[in-house]
């Protein structure tokens, strides 16, 4: 299904015109192809809800990891660990969902090691084709 882009400071995704949880299950299926496992999932509104006691859109955000390409950027820079699992979000805006994915390569640039810059090509790459096919 082609959905309309969304570009960010920070990421990339697409808006789509399908409910809620069948965005979520098709980012878990997208992320798959691309060799990314999701090592953790947190569900913003039942945390704002149990937290703070408030009602939130329907938002996850998904703690994905490609583990060759992880295991190639912590052989660099241990550190690299403090940005790890790329985060995909997914929530509900307005009648339809979005998904969007870090831009990794932004991200890698705070570490200022310049040999991380092909992993977190190599992962944008990925990310970016997962969406697409969303």
């Amino acid at each position: 299904m082609e959905g309309q882009a969304v570009r960010s400071v920070i990421g990339y995704g697409r808006r789509l015109d399908i409910p809620f949880a069948e965005a979520v299950a098709r980012a878990r299926e997208v992320l798959k192809t691309e060799g990314f496992g999701v090592l953790c999932e947190i569900d913003v509104r039942e945390k704002m809800k149990e937290k703070l006691g408030v009602e939130f859109r329907n938002y996850v955000i998904l703690g994905a990891c490609n583990p060759s390409l992880a295991l190639e950027a912590l052989k660099q820079d241990l550190n690299v660990g403090l940005l790890l699992p790329c985060n995909v979000v997914v929530y509900e805006e307005a009648d339809q969902s979005v998904v969007a994915a870090i831009d990794a390569q932004k991200m890698m640039t705070v570490m200022e090691n310049p040999t991380l810059a092909s992993a977190a090509a190599q992962v944008n790459g990925k990310l970016h084709r997962a969406i697409d096919r969303l």
